[in-house]
């Protein structure tokens, strides 16, 4: 790829705790949403795209019509590598190309979120996909697509959506970055052992493309980041927010924003519940405007479990 998926969108950058536009040093402001269905769906005889349900119209109205400029896009990393249903991994990247190309197309941002490690394979729960840390193939993984796109400035990396402890009925082992195990009865994930995986992930992406701005999530599912910053350039650090996990924002994520940039990375509730309705008025004081606004949150995008959402409404 030589920016042909990127339509000329700008390259990105962090300066203090905002989201810049190299060519110009302005702040932008990501918001969009989650488009859900690439990490579970199996290709149907039309592909992978037409099994998930992705089309070219649906990109551009959340584009246009729903004023988006990032499209973070949940992928499945045994698809990217292995493919499915008896289509190769290179379909299923192609597949991936095409999202950016219409997503850039329409003037935004792809944010591609590594969420399944595949999907033939839970980690307790009630069918639970989500590891709690990577694997080995991760490694794997990143190394491919930022190589792949290397050239394109519309892609940007969420490498690991959510690292969370170790659930009871998950038999498997906590995995380390230098493809050993922690102990078998260790279940908490911490710092500790999330951020030497960050920087792992971190330093494979930018061994292909030095300039990527890289999204690390928090733990506790995302919500987390107390023990961030890392030491690295070009980072925005993500939460997600839900309202099971209480309303410490500010020790969360919200102090962080002011000296680096913080995106949320999904953001839900049920209707509209007490804790959002005080999130909702907890936010507009805290996050950063992008343009001479007080330090806070620089980045904010809602969630979406099944598809499109928009921003602005009570979101399950």
């Amino acid at each position: 790829m030589n920016g042909e998926l990127s339509n000329g969108l700008p390259r990105l950058a962090t300066s203090g705790n905002l989201i810049v536009d190299v060519s110009t040093g302005a702040p932008i402001l990501l918001r969009g949403v989650n488009r859900s269905g690439l990490e579970y769906s199996d290709p149907d005889e039309q592909g992978f795209l037409s099994g998930a349900a992705i089309c070219r119209s649906e990109i551009q109205t959340i584009v246009r019509d729903w004023d988006c400029n990032i499209i973070r896009l949940p992928f499945n990393q045994d698809f990217v590598l292995r493919g499915r249903g008896g289509r190769p991994g290179q379909e299923y990247r192609n597949a991936l190309d095409q999202v950016i190309y219409w997503t850039s197309m329409f003037g935004a941002y792809t944010l591609l979120d590594l969420q399944w490690l595949d999907a033939n394979r839970t980690y307790g729960g009630d069918r639970n996909f989500v590891a709690p840390l990577p694997n080995m193939q991760s490694i794997e993984l990143w190394t491919l697509l930022a190589d792949r796109y290397k050239d394109e400035p519309a892609v940007l990396y969420d490498i690991f959506t959510e690292p969370h402890d170790r659930l009871d009925d998950d038999p498997s082992p906590l995995n380390k970055e230098d493809g050993s195990t922690y102990p078998d009865d260790q279940r908490a994930v911490t710092m500790k052992e999330w951020q030497p995986w960050a920087r792992k992930l971190t330093s494979v992406i930018r061994s292909e493309n030095p300039d990527a701005i890289i999204f690390v999530s928090g733990i506790n599912w995302a919500y987390d980041l107390r023990g961030m910053p890392m030491d690295l350039p070009n980072i925005v650090y993500s939460s997600h927010v839900y309202p099971g996990k209480g309303n410490d924002w500010p020790e969360a994520f919200g102090n962080l924003s002011r000296t680096v940039p913080v995106f949320l990375g999904e953001l839900a509730a049920r209707t509209k519940p007490r804790s959002w309705i005080s999130f909702a008025d907890w936010w507009p004081t805290h996050s950063n405007s992008g343009s001479g606004g007080p330090p806070g949150v620089g980045s904010m995008i809602p969630s979406s479990s099944t598809g499109m959402r928009q921003l602005g409404l009570a979101i399950s």
